[in-house]
């Protein structure tokens, strides 16, 4: 039994592309240096900032917003100059932008330069993905993009356990750390993958995508309404669960970066394996709509009485299991339609939708919550998770 899951977990990470490998390791630098998402909520309304969940959420609104921005001249300038140069740009000027804002104490100064930083530093996330896509082909790509998730939540893991130590002594190293982490990631990239090696590859005629405009592909837009809706939902998990945590389960920020940890490591520790044997079935939209699912019950588990800790950790549970079922798939669902002439567009957009909802998301729940409470805000975030399921079950009928 121990040798056949030995077997399973090398088979899932053979074939696999060296430049594949050096960008997960470059995005694993990264990603271990995310400190300051997980904890700006924190960060705003402890006594560092003193402001409220709603000044919070504008700021992570702000944050959402730049990624849009970010997105799609990241995606646009992908498919002009090559994702290299957008990677080694966005890693550079991401990593001086976090140092800066870390800095300011004006509430002003601090919302437009957490724009300017994520409209930097999200630009990033289109030019990775389309570089992605470019070294690896159709039988690996999936499991590709899991690994480079793989090293995103190994990073998330890291990041979150380490940022919770951090910020329990001094939330400004969080800045420090995480700029420096952008910039050992640009030095590995302009060292180790060159752009000269960045050639146009010839597909076969039968991998090529009829349509070849993002912009006319009916069926991917209606996917990206509903993957706004998910990423609006989604991404309470880094804007106001930390400030429940903290504010009515009383848990303390060492125990939150555990829990922020435990979801990278349940990622780190099972994707890879399940991408690769659920991959086969060739049945990604079923896991998609599985996947929404369990993040819907993840919020509605919040609703339970109990063990603080223990309704902290089911929740999480729920939300990592849904995430490694549904996020992959949802990659592989616009990299089959693209080319490499129209990637960039796709990725772009897809980012946007995720930017949408990064934008949306803290904005729109900080000020339900300031106008209700946190029990309303999980019955929405439920509702809204089950009609995205529905929306992703709709686009699947429609793709096949």
């Amino acid at each position: 039994m121990i040798g056949r899951t030995i077997s399973l977990y090398k088979m899932s990470f053979t074939g696999l592309s060296r430049e594949s490998w050096l960008l997960s390791f470059i995005m694993l630098i990264n990603r271990s240096g995310t400190m300051v998402l997980p904890f700006m909520t924190l960060y705003l309304t402890g006594k560092e900032m003193n402001r409220s969940l709603s000044e919070a959420g504008f700021v992570m609104a702000l944050f959402g917003l730049g990624s849009i921005v970010g997105a799609y001249f990241g995606g646009k300038f992908s498919d002009k100059i090559g994702f290299y140069k957008v990677q080694l740009i966005a890693l550079l000027g991401g990593g001086m932008m976090f140092m800066i804002l870390g800095q300011l104490t004006s509430y002003p100064l601090i919302c437009i330069s957490t724009f300017l930083l994520s409209l930097v530093n999200e630009a990033f996330r289109p030019a990775n993905s389309s570089a992605i896509a470019f070294y690896s082909n159709a039988e690996n790509r999936t499991r590709s993009y899991s690994l480079n998730r793989l090293s995103i939540n190994l990073g998330w893991a890291v990041g979150a356990s380490m940022g919770g130590l951090i910020a329990a002594y001094d939330y400004q190293l969080l800045f420090w750390v995480d700029g420096i982490t952008n910039l050992l990631a640009a030095g590995l990239l302009f060292v180790f993958l060159k752009p000269a090696v960045q050639k146009k590859k010839i597909r076969p005629s039968s991998e090529v995508p009829e349509k070849l405009s993002a912009y006319k592909d009916k069926t991917y837009l209606s996917f990206l309404i509903y993957m706004t809706l998910f990423s609006l939902c989604f991404v309470q998990l880094f804007s106001t669960i930390p400030k429940y945590f903290r504010d009515n389960l009383f848990l303390n920020e060492k125990y939150i970066g555990l829990m922020m940890a435990v979801n990278g490591i349940i990622i780190v520790a099972i994707e890879m394996v399940m991408v690769y044997t659920l991959e086969k079935k060739n049945r990604g939209g079923t896991y998609i709509i599985l996947g929404v699912i369990m993040c819907a019950i993840s919020y509605l588990a919040l609703l339970l009485p109990g063990n603080p800790k223990l309704i902290a950790l089911v929740m999480i549970l729920f939300i990592s299991f849904g995430e490694i079922l549904a996020m992959p798939f949802m990659t592989t669902f616009w990299i089959q339609r693209t080319t490499d002439q129209n990637r960039g567009q796709y990725a772009g957009l897809y980012t946007i939708s995720w930017g949408l909802g990064n934008t949306l998301g803290p904005f729109i729940f900080s000020a339900l919550i300031d106008a209700s409470n946190f029990k309303v805000a999980f019955v929405v975030l439920g509702f809204l998770l089950i009609t995205s399921a529905y929306g992703f079950y709709r686009v699947d009928k429609i793709k096949s």
